[in-house]
C-alpha cells in the first residue's frame, strides 16, 4: 500500500515537471492556455471575452473562440471584433485545424449565423489538441497557435514500469452473449451403487463410514446369515464415496440398502431454465460452473434438457455432465451457478473490461503515446466479462492502458483539468 502511495506521488511529481517544461517552451506570444489545459500553466495568461470563450487578439480584430454543447454535439461558436465592437460574421473567413495526438488532424470550416460563425462539424471528444486558426478579413490574414490539452498527462516509460502500467493494441476481440442460471450438483445415475445384503441376516463389522472412499472389491462390512448362520462380506461394487450409511452394528438387515456408492469423478449439474431463457439454450451450448460469488469451479456442456417442467416454479431442468477433479472440488447438492455461452459475436474493435474508468460522463480508456497518455470517451457496444466492444471513439491499432489505469485517471484529476468553455 505505501509503496503504492509512493510511486502515485513519484507520477504526479514527474508528469508535472515535464508537463511545466514542455509547456514553457511553447509559443504562447499570441495566446496561452485556456480552460482546457492543463490548470497553474500559464492559467493567468488567458484572456476571455464576452461570451465566456477564448480572446485571440491582434491590433484592432480580435475572434472569441467558444465551444457550444448545449443540446447539440460540440461545435465552434466563434465571435468577431474590431476595437471591441461586433463586426458582422459575414466579413471574416475563417478556418480551424485541430492537431491530435497520434498525428490525426480535425479541418473545421464556419459560416456565418446571427452574430457569431458556426464551426462546421462536431468537435470530437476529447478536447485536447494543439490548435491553428487562419482568419481573413478587411483583406488582411491572421494566424494564431495555442495548445488545448484536457486528460492528459506524461509519465516517464521507467516510472510506468515500476507502477505496473500496461497497455495492449486496440483491435478486433469476439463477445460472448452469456446467460447466467442457479442449479445443483446432482450423482450421475450410472455411476450410483445401492449395496444390499444377498442374505438377510445380523451385522457382525462394519469397516467404512459416511464419505470414505473406497475401492471396488474392498469389504464394506460382513453379515451373518439367518439361514445358515454363516458369515459373508459385504463388498464395494465400484470405487467411488459412501454417500448413505443405512446400518448399525449388531442390527438385522432390512429392506433399505446398507450403503450408496457414488463414483464423484463425474458428475451433473442440473440448472434451472425459466420460460423466458428457454428460447436462448441448447444442447451443445458451453457453461462455466462457478460457485454462487463467482468463482470458477468447472467447464462442460447442455447434454439434455428436460421435457417436463417443474410443478412448483415451473423451471426445466437442463443437464450438464461435468469432469469433478479434486480441483473443481463439486460437492453432491451443492448450489451453483452456470454461465451459459448463448452466442458469439466477432466485433471489428474491442477494449478490455479492466482498462475501462469513468471520466466525468463517459466510459473511458487512456491511449499511450510514449509517455503521453490522453482520455478518451468511448461510445461501448456489446460487451462480457472480459471485453467490451468500441462503436465510437478510439482508432483501431491505438495503445491503451489495460492494467493499473487508474493511475493514470488519479494523476489527470489530480492535475485539475477543467471541461469549461
Amino acid at each position: 500500500m505505501i509503496r503504492d502511495i509512493i510511486i502515485t506521488v513519484c507520477i504526479i511529481l514527474t508528469a508535472g515537471a515535464f508537463a511545466a517544461l514542455i509547456l514553457t517552451g511553447s509559443d504562447t506570444t499570441d495566446v496561452a492556455h485556456d480552460e482546457h489545459a492543463l490548470p497553474g500553466v500559464h492559467e493567468e495568461e488567458t484572456v476571455k471575452g464576452p461570451h465566456g470563450g477564448r480572446l485571440l487578439e491582434k491590433g484592432s480584430f480580435a475572434l472569441e473562440i467558444t465551444i457550444f454543447e448545449t443540446g447539440v454535439p460540440p461545435e465552434f461558436h466563434v465571435y468577431t471584433y474590431e476595437q471591441d465592437k461586433p463586426v458582422a460574421p459575414a466579413r471574416v473567413d475563417l478556418d480551424i485545424e485541430l492537431k491530435r495526438l497520434g498525428g490525426s488532424v480535425d479541418r473545421i470550416g464556419f459560416s456565418p449565423q446571427g452574430d457569431y460563425l458556426r464551426g462546421h462539424g462536431e468537435v470530437v471528444e476529447p478536447h485536447s489538441f494543439d490548435v491553428s486558426v487562419t482568419a481573413r478579413y478587411a483583406g488582411r490574414d491572421y494566424h494564431w497557435r495555442y495548445p488545448n490539452y484536457e486528460g492528459r498527462t506524461q509519465i516517464p516509460d521507467n516510472i510506468a514500469v515500476e507502477a505496473g502500467i500496461k497497455t495492449e493494441t486496440a483491435g478486433p476481440a469476439i463477445i460472448h452473449q452469456s446467460l447466467s442460471v442457479t442449479g445443483r450438483v446432482q450423482a450421475d445415475p450410472d455411476r450410483l451403487s445401492q449395496v444390499r445384503p444377498r442374505f438377510a441376516g445380523m451385522v457382525q463389522s462394519i469397516n467404512y463410514n459416511l464419505g470414505d472412499p473406497v475401492e471396488a472389491g474392498d469389504i464394506l462390512a460382513t453379515v451373518q446369515s439367518n439361514e445358515s448362520l454363516q458369515t459373508y462380506p459385504i463388498r464395494a461394487p465400484i470405487t467411488g464415496n459412501i454417500i448413505k450409511r443405512n446400518v448399525q452394528l449388531g442390527e438385522t438387515t432390512g429392506d433399505e440398502p446398507m450403503f450408496i456408492i457414488a463414483d464423484l469423478s463425474h458428475v451433473w449439474v442440473e440448472l434451472d431454465l425459466y420460460s423466458r431463457d428457454l428460447g436462448k439454450v441448447h444442447p451443445g451450448q458451453g457453461v462455466a460452473i462457478q460457485t454462487l460469488d463467482g468463482q470458477h469451479l468447472a467447464r462442460g456442456e447442455i447434454e439434455w434438457i428436460s421435457p417436463l417442467a417443474a410443478h412448483a416454479s415451473q423451471s426445466v431442468s437442463a443437464r450438464v455432465p461435468v469432469n469433478n477433479t479434486a480441483d473443481n472440488g463439486l460437492r453432491l447438492g451443492q448450489f451453483v451457478r452456470g454461465v451459459v455461452e448463448v452466442a458469439e459475436h466477432p466485433v471489428p474493435l474491442a477494449v478490455r473490461r479492466s482498462a475501462l474508468q469513468g471520466f466525468r460522463d463517459h466510459q473511458v480508456v487512456f491511449a499511450r503515446f510514449g509517455d503521453t497518455y490522453e482520455v478518451r470517451m468511448l461510445e461501448p457496444g456489446r460487451e462480457d466479462r472480459e471485453w467490451v466492444e468500441v462503436l465510437s471513439g478510439l482508432v483501431p491499432g491505438t495503445e491503451y492502458v489495460t492494467v493499473n489505469s487508474y493511475l493514470i485517471k488519479a494523476d489527470i484529476e489530480k492535475s485539475g483539468a477543467s471541461h469549461d468553455h
